[in-house]
């Protein structure tokens, strides 16, 4: 695939509500909303880019910089779902089709630009539909449980995704894991061609789906593949107040 020959959409999902801290995506980090360090910084890889949100004040926010924000309903189970909503009114509202459609973590105020080239040059496998990326462990003191860890087969795609580091060496120490093995973080985001992205929303929730709360099991669950790439560039998604505490030392360490 000419990835320069296709349309190449980014959809942020932005909801207010979170059971563990509310309206993160205003939270300001550095005299700005979360929200726009993550658009600003998807728009430096990407030439389409777009909020999707179900709340007023994320929209007000999205448009106080210039932001392309759409409204979406609130009924909506999971981003992916968001996203498919907010891709028919941008193909409506531009009269064109996007052929790829990223979906980028609002949480992600230091989105890498190598985190979505990584996830777009999956795409110049022709077998890809569902494209995501991961972060190799260094060490075993980083195995922590309920962050989201991967294994792939030989062609890279994944096998499974999990909570619990995986896989579990049955006859070594915990502490020795990543000197035996290599291990994989999940980064959240997503590449979809545009069919998948559809099929993907239109499927009903799946077993594996529901007991590890992962929706990418959804797709694996089904028989389809998910591509995988690896990145050197560490994630730091925002859930709690302690997140964004250390966040905001991170930007802070920066400037410095």
């Amino acid at each position: 695939m000419n990835l320069n020959e296709n349309t190449i959409l980014g959809i942020i999902p932005s909801r207010y509500h979170s059971s563990r801290l509310e309206g993160k995506p205003l939270s300001l980090i550095n005299g700005k909303p979360m929200i726009q360090h993550v658009y600003e910084r998807a728009c430096n890889v990407l030439s389409n880019v777009i909020v999707a949100t179900d709340d007023q004040r994320i929209q007000d926010a999205i448009r106080s910089f210039n932001g392309e924000v759409i409204m979406t309903s609130s009924d909506h189970s999971t981003g992916t779902n968001r996203c498919l909503e907010a891709l028919t009114k941008w193909e409506e509202n531009n009269h064109t089709k996007a052929d790829i459609v990223l979906n980028i973590q609002g949480d992600e105020p230091l989105l890498s630009s190598d985190h979505l080239t990584k996830t777009l040059d999956c795409f110049n496998d022709d077998k890809t539909t569902i494209a995501t990326l991961g972060l190799k462990i260094q060490k075993s003191s980083d195995l922590d449980e309920g962050k989201v860890y991967l294994i792939k087969d030989l062609n890279d795609f994944a096998i499974y995704f999990s909570r619990y580091p995986i896989p579990y060496l049955r006859d070594v120490p915990k502490e020795k894991w990543s000197l035996n093995h290599t291990y994989y973080q999940h980064i959240g985001i997503y590449g979809f061609k545009r069919d998948s992205l559809i099929k993907f929303a239109s499927m009903p929730e799946s077993t594996l789906e529901k007991s590890e709360k992962l929706e990418q099991l959804r797709w694996l669950e089904n028989g389809e593949k998910i591509k995988v790439n690896i990145t050197d560039q560490p994630c730091h998604p925002v859930d709690t107040q302690e997140d964004l505490n250390k966040v905001r030392q991170l930007f802070k360490l920066k400037d410095d």
